[in-house]
């Protein structure tokens, strides 16, 4: 056969097998985003039908237990002013705290859970998120303070932008950094307390890294730890990771966990710099992972 025509051949072939390949990649990347946007429907009508089912429910107990509250204030303010002994009155007061404190955890709980169970009303502005994040950690900063954890940004020296709620990516970093702070509250004090704020961005994407000096996630708990009331902490909510994670998957996005042998963990939220609604767009894109370490 003429060489030139054999060329000829070959190379059509060749194409076809690449538009093929092409195709079926494109295919593939539509069906797995038109699920994810499916999942994230489902999820979004699960959570309003809890929200709207036990919303006015957990609006009724604030009332009473605000009312609670008041008088336990009272009690303790007619307390202070008896005539007795500070050996009498110590440990009235006493039980009087405890009953405000526990008050006050079960309000922070219901306000949780309002929040999480509530719909999200997302208002996506081009925003610098080098900017927000500063916001964010100068904000942390003094609770970071009080618990002897060392906060060590790692941020471009120029604006990363995307189309981002900022008060909700605010919300859903506080959320993370709160976590990474408790999951440090056991380390021996030989090991410091630092916390690692990282972003990483590409053309389509940017990724901000959590990343602290703890003992990192139990491998039990890996699966299951953006769950609601799946606590890897000592006095969380169990509702800080899984807003995070309905936070970014809000914004077309997704958080991960990635554990680093013997140097805690890595929270990443992963958010498309340009937002799309995945069960319209057929176009062709595509989020990098990175998984830096300190």
């Amino acid at each position: 056969m003429n060489p030139f025509i054999w060329g000829v051949i070959t190379g059509l072939v060749l194409g076809a097998a690449v538009v093929t390949a092409a195709a079926r990649r494109a295919n593939s990347i539509r069906e797995e985003r038109a699920r994810r946007a499916e999942r994230r429907a489902a999820d979004a009508e699960r959570l309003a039908e809890l929200g709207s089912l036990t919303g006015g429910l957990a609006h009724e107990i604030k009332n009473p237990l605000s009312t609670v509250i008041l008088n336990a204030q009272l009690v303790e303010e007619a307390i202070r002013d008896l005539d007795a002994s500070e050996d009498q009155t110590t440990p009235m007061l006493r039980r009087v705290d405890a009953l405000v404190r526990e008050a006050d955890r079960l309000r922070t709980i219901l306000a949780d859970f309002l929040r999480f169970a509530g719909r999200f009303q997302l208002d996506r502005q081009p925003t610098d998120l080098v900017r927000v994040v500063e916001d964010v950690l100068d904000f942390f900063h003094p609770q970071a303070d009080a618990a002897d954890v060392v906060l060590r940004p790692d941020l471009p020296g120029h604006a990363i932008e995307a189309e981002v709620d900022a008060a909700m990516f605010k919300q859903a970093l506080l959320n993370i950094l709160i976590n990474a702070v408790h999951a440090m509250e056991g380390n021996p004090p030989e090991r410091p307390r630092e916390l690692l704020v990282r972003i990483i961005a590409t053309d389509v994407d940017v990724s901000v890294h959590v990343i602290d000096s703890g003992p990192g996630v139990p491998e039990e708990m890996r699966e299951r730890i953006f769950h609601p009331y799946v606590s890897g902490t000592q006095g969380g909510s169990g509702l800080g990771l899984p807003t995070a994670r309905r936070i970014a998957e809000e914004h077309g996005g997704r958080i991960s966990l990635d554990v680093l042998a013997g140097r805690g963990s890595d929270f990443t939220i992963s958010l498309p710099r340009n937002f799309r609604d995945e069960s319209t767009d057929d176009r062709i894109d595509g989020i990098s992972r990175s998984n830096p370490s300190p």
